[in-house]
C-alpha cells in the first residue's frame, strides 16, 4: 500500500482527531542569526506558538496541493522539491507531490544559494516550493532557477520571481484526484553528499517509504494511541521515516522547534508524548539538566513517556547507562541506516537488547545483512568488513549517476562504506568508516567540501580535515593547516575562525592545528596517518564502548 493510501485511511477512520502538531517554544533571547548560523533545528519566530491539524483536514491540504500540480501539468516522473523550515504545512506538502504522481525532493535547509542550484539541477526538478527563509538565497540565483520552473512561494509577503502558494491552493478543490500509485513507481529523491563533496541524489520507488512506515511500527509497537515526538528537520530521512510510523497507526505527532531540555521535558509533558527520538548531544543536554538539577523531574508528567530510541551516530554506553538510571521504565533502541537505505532502521538494536548496548544491533524487519572483505566475501564471526545490506528500502539507485551507483549497488546489495564485525550472538557492531564523512551530533560533514573552502585562503599552503573525539557531538571536524613558508609565524586560529564564518556554521571546523599535511607519492592525503597521530584511530568503536 503506497503512503497516500495510508493517509487516506487516516482521514477516514480518524477524520477529528488530531494528526500533527507544531510547538515552537518561547524564544528568550533574540539571535541576530544568518542562514549560515542556523542550528540543526532552528526556530526562526520569536513568539510562543502551538498549532495542530486533524487527519481529514492534512489530507485536504495534501489533495488541494495534488490538484494545484496538476492543474499546472504536474504528473507522474515530474520532481518537486521542499525548502521549507520544519513545519506543520511540510508533511501535507509532502503527500501532495505524492498524490499528483510526482517525485517529491526533500531540501536541507542549510544549504548555500549554489548547493540549492545544483540540487534542483542534478534532480531535474521542475517545481521549487520553499519559504521566507530562503527568499535571500533564491533571489542570488533566480534568473537560473526560475528558468522552466515554477516557483512556490510558502508565507507571508511573497516575492515577486513566484507564486503565493496559499492563495493557489485555497482556489482548488480539496476532493483527491486519485491517481493511481504502484509500489514499483518512483516517489522520493533525498541528497547525500559523498566523499568528494558533490551531493549523490538518492531515488527511491514507494515501496521505500511502505516499508519504512511498516518497520517503524514493528520495531516499536506503535499503536493508534502513541504520541511521537519529532525534532529533527523533516527533510532528513531519519525524521521523516521514523514519523512513518505515526502515520501507519493514524497516531498523533509533535513537531517541536526547540531542544533544550526544558522544552524537551515540557513538550513530553503537555503533548503526552509516549516515543521520542533524540539525537545524541539533546539526550547528553537532558541527562546534564537532570544532573545538575537545572530541571526537577517531579515538575513534569512523564509517566507516559515509553520509548527513547536514538540513531545518527554511535551511541556510547555510558549514555544509555545513565539514561536508564534515570528512566528505568523506558524502552530503548538504537537505529543505523543511511539515505541510500530510507534511512534508519535497517539495522537496529531492539527494545529487548538492552544488555548489547554498543552494538548497532540486528537485520531491521524484512533486512538482510552481510560484513564481507574487500572482494566481497562473507568473513567469519569476529572479523571486521565492510557492512552490506540488502532490503526493499534500498534505493533504485543514484539518479542519473550509474558510475556512482555500480560503486554501491552489486545484485541488490547496498556496500554502505561502514567497518562493522559480527559478534557470536549475532550482534553488530561499528569499528570505523571505510568513507571519510564525519558524524558529528548527528549530521554528515564531508571533509571536501571544508577542505577546498579553507584552500581559498591566501596563507594557505595545504589543508586535510578528519574527525576526531568529542565527548558530546561523538567527533568533531579538525582542520590540519601548513601555512605557506611566509605565513607559518602570522596566520592565527583567530584569522581561521573569521575566515570560516563564510560556511555554514555546522561546517566550520571546532579545532584548528598548525601542522604539515601528509601527501602520499599520487598527492593523496594520508588520512591513516593524520587519524593515527591525532588519535582518531577507531574513533567509532572507542564511541560505541564509551
Amino acid at each position: 500500500m503506497p503512503i497516500p493510501d495510508m493517509l487516506r485511511a487516516n482521514a477516514r477512520l480518524y477524520p477529528n482527531e488530531s494528526a500533527l502538531v507544531e510547538v515552537n517554544p518561547e524564544v528568550r533571547e533574540r539571535r541576530n542569526l544568518t542562514w549560515r548560523d542556523y542550528d540543526l533545528i532552528e526556530s526562526t519566530s520569536t513568539c510562543a506558538y502551538r498549532r495542530e491539524i486533524t487527519w481529514e483536514v492534512f489530507d485536504e491540504k495534501a489533495n488541494r496541493f495534488a490538484n494545484l500540480l496538476i492543474s499546472r501539468g504536474v504528473g507522474k516522473g515530474d520532481k518537486v522539491a521542499i525548502l521549507l523550515m520544519n513545519g506543520i504545512e511540510w508533511i501535507p506538502i509532502y503527500f501532495g507531490i505524492l498524490k499528483s504522481g510526482a517525485v517529491v525532493v526533500p531540501l536541507n535547509f542549510r544549504y548555500t544559494a549554489a548547493e540549492i542550484e545544483f540540487c534542483l539541477n542534478e534532480a531535474d526538478v521542475d517545481v521549487l516550493v520553499f519559504g521566507p527563509e530562503f527568499t535571500g538565497r533564491i533571489e542570488n540565483i533566480e534568473p537560473a532557477v526560475s528558468r522552466g520552473r515554477l516557483l512556490l512561494y510558502v508565507g507571508e509577503d511573497c516575492p515577486t520571481f513566484a507564486e503565493n502558494y496559499h492563495l493557489l491552493t485555497a482556489l482548488c478543490a480539496s476532493t483527491d484526484p486519485h491517481i493511481p500509485l504502484s509500489e514499483d513507481e518512483d516517489a522520493a529523491i533525498y541528497f547525500s553528499s559523498g566523499t568528494t563533496g558533490f551531493p549523490k541524489a538518492i531515488l527511491h520507488a514507494h515501496r521505500s517509504l511502505t516499508q519504512a512506515a511498516e518497520m517503524e511500527q514493528h520495531h516499536h509497537s506503535q499503536t493508534h494511541e502513541d504520541v511521537f515526538l519529532c525534532i529533527p528537520p523533516l527533510y532528513h530521512t531519519g525524521a521523516f521515516m521514523h514519523w512513518l510510523g505515526s502515520l501507519f497507526v493514524g497516531g498523533k505527532a509533535v513537531l517541536l522547534r526547540g531542544v533544550k531540555p526544558q522544552t524537551i521535558l515540557s513538550t513530553i509533558s503537555d503533548e503526552k508524548c509516549t516515543i521520542v527520538w533524540l539525537l545524541v548531544p539533546w539526550a547528553q543536554d537532558v541527562l546534564l539538566a537532570i544532573e545538575n538539577k537545572d530541571v526537577d523531574l517531579a515538575d513534569y508528567q512523564l509517566s507516559q513517556w515509553r520509548l527513547m530510541h536514538i540513531g545518527a551516530q554511535p551511541v556510547p554506553k555510558s549514555l544509555v547507562r545513565r539514561w536508564m538510571h534515570i528512566f528505568p521504565h523506558h524502552q530503548y533502541d538504537t537505529n543505523y541506516g543511511l539515505s541510500e537505505s530510507t534511512g534508519p532502521g535497517c539495522v537496529h538494536l531492539g527494545v529487548d537488547n538492552i544488555d548489547h548496548v554498543g552494538a548497532i544491533g540486528i537485520p531491521g524487519w524484512h533486512w538482510k545483512v552481510r560484513i564481507v572483505d574487500e572482494n566481497g566475501k562473507d568473513v567469519e564471526e569476529g572479523t571486521v568488513g565492510e557492512l552490506a545490506v540488502n532490503g526493499p528500502g534500498v534505493m533504485r539507485c543514484y539518479y542519473n549517476n550509474p558510475e556512482a551507483t555500480a560503486e554501491v549497488l552489486h545484485d541488490g546489495w547496498l556496500f554502505t562504506g561502514d567497518m562493522a564485525r559480527r559478534d557470536e550472538d549475532g550482534f553488530i557492531w561499528l569499528v570505523d568508516r571505510k568513507k571519510d564523512v564525519i558524524i558529528s551530533g548527528g549530521e554528515n560533514l564531508y571533509p571536501v567540501q571544508i577542505e577546498d573552502y579553507l584552500a581559498a585562503h591566501p596563507a594557505i599552503k595545504d589543508v586535510a580535515v578528519i574527525g576526531v573525539p568529542d565527548n558530546r557531538l561523538g567527533e568533531i571536524a579538525c582542520a590540519i593547516i601548513e601555512p605557506k613558508p611566509e605565513s607559518e609565524n602570522t596566520l592565527t586560529e583567530e584569522e581561521i575562525n573569521e575566515f570560516c564564518q563564510g560556511l555554514p556554521r555546522y561546517k566550520r571546523p571546532r579545532r584548528i592545528i598548525f601542522a604539515p599535511v601528509p601527501r602520499n607519492p599520487t598527492g593523496k592525503i594520508e588520512k591513516p596517518a593524520l587519524r593515527a597521530k591525532y588519535g582518531a584511530i577507531g574513533l567509532v568503536d572507542r564511541e560505541n564502548q564509551a
